[in-house]
């Protein structure tokens, strides 16, 4: 009897993916205004110049894998929709508050979700997972490179949002069996250990 997901079949090449842009990703203060970069490549590497990026995308998708359907899908369907929508704002010149910090807190509060297993109401999750998106949205707006094609760039940065996402959803998937329920908790306890050490790193 197989214990995980049949997709646990790709888990070697999206924990290689996980690893190597943990690697070359560093914390919240790697957001600079203004990267060289000019298209879909330079879009869909830049969530990946943050860890906080990567582990509150990953964790939408364990979060989403844990609640299970229609949350497995609408989870990630609201985060990057209003994604999208953050990146609009800042490209039309509209300030959002605090964003570095809500990008940081997004991997803690996400991350602590996974490691209680939190279930609200599907209307409360999406809500929260739209709150936190529309500042990792608004500092990839921000950060648009004055020599990018918005478009390929966007639609770079949402494919590498899907693929973190769905990294996040593989994983998770391992919560549908009794052995690998606390594996996922685990690992949101990790993300939101992760979350917090770079909230200390903005705030100190």
């Amino acid at each position: 009897m197989k214990i995980f997901h049949p997709a646990s079949k790709l888990l070697p090449a999206l924990a290689a993916a996980v690893v190597l842009s943990a690697l070359g990703a560093t914390a919240a203060h790697a957001h600079v205004p203004g990267a060289a970069g000019a298209g879909w490549a330079e879009g869909l590497a830049h969530p990946f110049s943050g860890l906080d990026h990567v582990l509150a995308m990953v964790a939408v998708g364990l979060w989403a894998a844990q609640m299970k359907r229609p949350a497995a899908f609408l989870l990630p369907l609201a985060f990057l929709a209003v994604m999208a929508a953050g990146a609009c704002l800042a490209a039309f010149g509209f300030a959002v508050p605090g964003v570095e910090a809500g990008i940081a807190g997004s991997a803690m509060v996400l991350g602590l979700l996974v490691a209680l297993a939190a279930r609200p109401s599907l209307a409360v999750a999406t809500t929260v997972v739209g709150f936190f998106a529309l500042f990792h949205g608004h500092a990839h707006g921000t950060e648009l490179p004055m020599t990018a094609d918005p478009w390929l760039y966007g639609a770079g940065f949402v494919m590498a949002t899907v693929l973190l996402h769905g990294i996040g959803l593989v994983f998770g998937s391992a919560a549908r069996r009794p052995v690998g329920r606390p594996l996922v908790r685990l690992a949101g306890a990790a993300v939101s250990t992760a979350g917090l050490a770079i909230i200390a790193g903005v705030w100190l």
